[in-house]
């Protein structure tokens, strides 16, 4: 069956009709459950951890949309997907939502049958080598042997990039995740490209001796990350744009899990209609008015979730840099709920 719903989705893309498009919000309700795709396994952002509960930035995106629309974060069912199967997971309807740290691109937004209702984490592509190499700069690599996934934004930035610098490369390219790790750790190759927080991510959760290895300081790209709908079903992009837009504004409100719960008096019109005390933000998303309140109660608002998972109160322990609030010198500018 799920072969079948896949084979559909893409033959109607492939002919050049618009996609058969459900209610996803009537089948969410309907399964009770958000199915969310993600990683096959990603510290920081979508991962098992050892009781096999799935955690991440990625993974709270999800977990914050079940909290708006059902009631309950822990009513989502993660399916975990390599970066050949995303997409064609979407279209076909096998998923609900795709939040597998996915670049936002001007193809992926128009080709696809695929629309972007975020950006959590802004990245680019890096490098990371053995420190034993003496490698400092990525000027240096020319010769080397470059591991990266197929199928990922990766080989063409790598490929630009070496182009523009004159830098000559092998590429070892592997489908699987896991094995392109396995490939370098093995020796298999000089050099890892990915996105630099993925680079982080291998270097801790991945490596048996994290201090071997350097991460370089060039960014060779843009990878803006974020959550994928279905294109012509607005109605669920305005509910998980306002998911995570609800995130950011409680952290710039200052609204947390910890206080939620008495900023329900807060005097503050802004705190007000984000808790769904006045307005009508809920019923503008075919919701009730207690659906951001649940997100924040039950998931944390940006910043908590970005801290525990890759933060600084994780082993990733990455800068917020431009994932910071507009405030504090980032990109992450709430939109107002009004």
């Amino acid at each position: 069956m799920r072969g079948f719903k896949m084979i559909a989705g893409l033959a109607l893309l492939g002919a050049g009709m618009p996609l058969a498009q459900a209610d996803t919000l009537s089948v969410v309700k309907e399964h009770g459950a958000v199915q969310c795709g993600v990683t096959t396994g990603f510290a920081g952002f979508s991962a098992p951890d050892a009781q096999g509960a799935w955690k991440g930035l990625d993974v709270d995106m999800c977990r914050a949309v079940a909290a708006a629309v059902l009631g309950d974060a822990s009513k989502v069912k993660i399916v975990p997907l390599n970066a050949q199967q995303r997409f064609t997971a979407l279209q076909s309807g096998e998923i609900d939502l795709l939040a597998r740290n996915t670049t936002v691109t001007q193809s992926r937004d128009t080709s696809l049958g695929a629309i972007h209702a975020a950006i959590n984490f802004y990245d680019g592509q890096g490098f990371m080598v053995p420190k034993s190499l003496g490698i400092t700069s990525a000027r240096d690599l020319n010769g080397a042997t470059v591991c990266m996934q197929t199928g990922t934004s990766n080989e063409q930035n790598m490929a630009d990039w070496a182009r523009a610098h004159n830098v000559q490369y092998k590429p070892v390219v592997i489908e699987q995740f896991n094995e392109v790790v396995n490939a370098f750790a093995a020796g298999r190759c000089d050099v890892f490209t990915t996105d630099a927080s993925g680079l982080a991510s291998i270097r801790i959760a991945k490596l048996t001796k994290p201090a071997d290895y350097v991460i370089l300081p060039e960014i060779i790209s843009k990878e803006p990350l974020g959550p994928f709908v279905r294109q012509g079903d607005d109605a669920w992009l305005n509910i998980v744009k306002w998911s995570f837009q609800a995130m950011t504004g409680a952290e710039e409100l200052g609204v947390t899990s910890a206080n939620v719960d008495a900023q329900l008096k807060s005097a503050d019109p802004n705190v007000q209609r984000l808790l769904g005390v006045t307005g009508s933000a809920g019923k503008n998303l075919g919701l009730d008015e207690q659906w951001a309140y649940r997100i924040i109660k039950q998931v944390g608002n940006y910043g908590e979730s970005f801290d525990r998972n890759v933060g600084m109160g994780s082993p990733l322990q990455i800068q917020r840099g431009l994932n910071a609030l507009w405030k504090d010198g980032g990109l992450m500018y709430p939109l107002p709920i009004r």
